[in-house]
């Protein structure tokens, strides 16, 4: 592997928060004891306007907490989590409210740019969209998204109910942000926030009765990933394929790929659109590698073709599945982490031409992100 410079991941568990820090060419476990030691960690977000870390944590009976931690702090403070307000429905045969949802789960969580200090937006399940103001400090929700009427035909995907787990803000415009629901499409704003309309003309549905399959409110993106250098440009893991749009989600273009099409993660190449990765499946009602195989596909052409990257990975049967944020890429490009459900851990510090497993024995891996 090439010389490379030091740098940070973090990498989001069922069991606790671990940082890997880089030195070298070498990466190194910062504490065999985790941050929220035992407990599940579905999202990780470290916002490199201040250097503050965010953790969301999934507690089940005791419900989504929402921790802080600034750069020059050694402890987390706890924050509160977004949560739907007690008005958000109301009764159809009364005046009377009815119970609000509760956030079952915080799936994403994203900070927007320089232009927009303190602003941060997260995801939800069920799907709601919030943003803060002021550091997480305090949330809203997102009313215009959550009060379209197209919002009525979401469906989950993987879980009981529609959940966002996508956010991409352009990098050089904060007031524009693209996000995707599982099960629902994808929804661009232009004003930040105030207004929204569907993006997903161009995406097929398989698994809709033919009459929708082009609808663009019934997609199932499982991911979607944003080019820093070229906003315009996104790229999507669709329950039914690989999509790619040049256009910021005014058509997309459906892409095939060996050995499979099927998968949840995707990376871009910050600075190079037409670069992607993917970790493909079987199949969604086989959800392990083709043929045992565990393999990172990558096209430097846009789509037209694809070279399955595996050196390093497992050479005996592998039945590791990577979650929809469980592959991510640095500021330069080059490096690349991919964490599984079985909880094993490789990095790559050349585009994926190589791998190194840096642990076997995680808990099963939520997230991982680069610092």
């Amino acid at each position: 592997m090439e010389h490379v410079t030091g740098a940070t991941l973090l990498v989001a568990t069922r069991k606790g928060l671990f940082t890997w820090q880089r030195e070298g060419t070498a990466w190194r476990l910062m504490s065999n004891t985790p941050d929220f030691p035992g407990e599940p960690v579905s999202m990780v977000l470290h916002d490199a306007r201040d250097g503050t870390d965010y953790a969301a944590l999934n507690l089940g009976h005791f419900g989504v907490k929402l921790w802080g931690r600034t750069r020059d702090a050694n402890e987390w403070t706890e924050l509160t989590p977004p949560a739907f307000a007690p008005q958000t429905q109301q009764s159809e045969s009364s005046a009377s409210d009815v119970q609000a949802p509760s956030v079952e789960l915080i799936w994403s969580l994203e900070a927007a740019g320089p232009d927009a200090p303190g602003v941060l937006w997260a995801g939800t399940i069920p799907g709601g969209l919030f943003r803060s103001g002021d550091h997480g400090q305090h949330w809203e929700l997102v009313q215009s998204l959550w009060d379209r009427p197209e919002r009525a035909e979401w469906m989950g995907g993987g879980y009981d109910h529609a959940g966002i787990h996508s956010i991409c803000i352009d990098p050089h415009n904060s007031r524009q942000v693209m996000v995707a629901v599982s099960t629902g499409g994808v929804w661009r704003t232009r004003d930040d926030g105030h207004t929204w309309a569907l993006a997903a003309s161009g995406m097929e549905a398989d698994y809709m009765p033919p009459e929708r399959r082009l609808d663009p409110n019934a997609q199932d993106v499982h991911r979607l990933v944003q080019c820093h250098d070229a906003p315009n440009a996104l790229w999507a893991q669709h329950h039914n394929g690989i999509f790619r749009t040049l256009d910021y989600g005014a058509s997309w273009r459906r892409i095939q790929a060996a050995p499979s099409s099927f998968g949840f993660a995707v990376a871009v190449d910050p600075h190079d659109p037409d670069v992607a990765w993917f970790v493909p499946a079987q199949r969604d009602a086989c959800r392990i590698p083709v043929d045992a195989r565990l393999v990172v596909t990558r096209t430097r052409d846009g789509g037209e073709s694809f070279t399955a990257l595996s050196h390093g990975l497992p050479e005996t049967p592998s039945y590791d599945l990577i979650y929809r944020h469980g592959l991510d890429i640095d500021a330069t490009g080059r490096t690349l982490a991919m964490g599984s459900t079985t909880g094993a851990l490789w990095i790559s510090n050349n585009a994926g031409e190589q791998w190194e497993c840096v642990s076997a024995h995680l808990p099963p891996i939520y997230a991982v992100r680069f610092i």
